[in-house]
């Protein structure tokens, strides 16, 4: 295997040059970068990370905590997350969680073990805070904020106001809510700014709080059985396709005897029959200005804990129609 020794005895020149010139420090001239890019590749030199990661305490590597890849919006996050990483120079080292709390606490060893640069969290819940301020490395939160923490998400409560808006557009005044867990902010925030856009034009026919995931409580299962509204709006595309499969069962159909509205556009979202009305997250974004974000923080600690929040957008499809039919 070539090393930077081989490197500058091709090129003529010092150690240190080649060196420069591969890290972007020192003053290297831009044809100089380029000459030893070339002879890199044409050498296949690949760069010792151990031995550079004992020299410098620098691993060029970021943690990515996942709360649950059987759900696809994560999976999508974290192709993203890692293709962001690669264009900068970074390795990304994955966890997922499974929604349990200890794989979290796994995690966060693991990372430490890794002595990772700094680490991208989607928390599974609030008790994550005291896990997150143990990290000895800069932690960016995605997609679910935690008060203290530097976070990037979506605008959840703008989210929850469209689909309100869109209700209301099509004549449905008398609304289900099957909302996500309560105790993740992000799915507070959807249902707050669902009901403060549809204060005093939509009435709550019932509301159910379940998981993030397609597997109903029975509690909302009941519901849907008991169902007397005209549109059913769940707290993400998971819970709506979990929705939609009891509504078949129990013999309703969508949209024809009841509307269904979701949250996040997942890939089923625009696959499944019908397709689904929903929100859209930019997911690319969400994963640009989370790594941004934590890149600025690993080259600067100091700088003061901020929020990005990213804009959302109404996907109408066709599994809500017009009240009045």
């Amino acid at each position: 295997m070539a090393t930077l020794k081989d490197i500058a005895k091709e090129l003529g020149v010092s150690v240190a040059t080649v060196s420069y010139a591969l890290t972007g420090r020192g003053s290297v001239s831009p044809a100089m970068r380029e000459k030893v890019q070339a002879t890199v590749e044409r050498l296949g030199y690949q760069p010792n990370r151990k031995a550079q990661a004992m020299r410098t305490g620098i691993t060029r590597c970021i943690g990515l905590i996942i709360p649950d890849l059987t759900n696809p919006f994560f999976p999508q996050l974290a192709q993203k997350i890692e293709f962001e990483a690669r264009a900068a120079g970074l390795s990304v080292f994955v966890v997922d969680c499974q929604n349990q709390a200890e794989h979290e606490d796994e995690g966060l060893n693991l990372m430490e073990q890794q002595q990772v640069d700094g680490v991208i969290w989607c928390p599974t819940g609030n008790r994550s805070t005291q896990r997150l301020a143990r990290l000895h490395c800069p932690v960016v939160l995605v997609d679910r904020p935690l008060p203290g923490f530097d976070a990037v998400h979506s605008d959840y409560h703008a989210g929850g106001q469209l689909l309100a808006q869109h209700a209301i557009e099509l004549g449905h005044s008398n609304v289900g809510l099957i909302s996500g867990p309560q105790e993740t902010e992000s799915a507070r925030l959807r249902r707050a700014g669902f009901l403060e856009a549809a204060r005093g034009r939509i009435t709550i026919a019932w509301e159910e709080s379940v998981p993030f995931s397609s597997e109903l409580t029975l509690s909302a299962r009941d519901a849907l059985a008991r169902n007397k509204a005209s549109l059913v709006v769940a707290g993400n595309d998971l819970i709506a396709v979990g929705a939609l499969d009891e509504l078949r069962k129990l013999g309703k159909r969508v949209p024809e005897d009841v509307s269904l509205m979701g949250f996040d556009d997942i890939p089923w979202a625009a696959l499944i029959t019908p397709t689904l009305t929903t929100i859209r997250q930019p997911i690319a974004a969400l994963a640009h200005e989370a790594l941004s974000l934590l890149t600025a923080k690993m080259k600067d600690r100091t700088r003061p804990v901020s929020t990005r929040v990213v804009g959302v957008s109404l996907v109408q499809r066709n599994s809500a129609i017009s009240a009045k039919r």
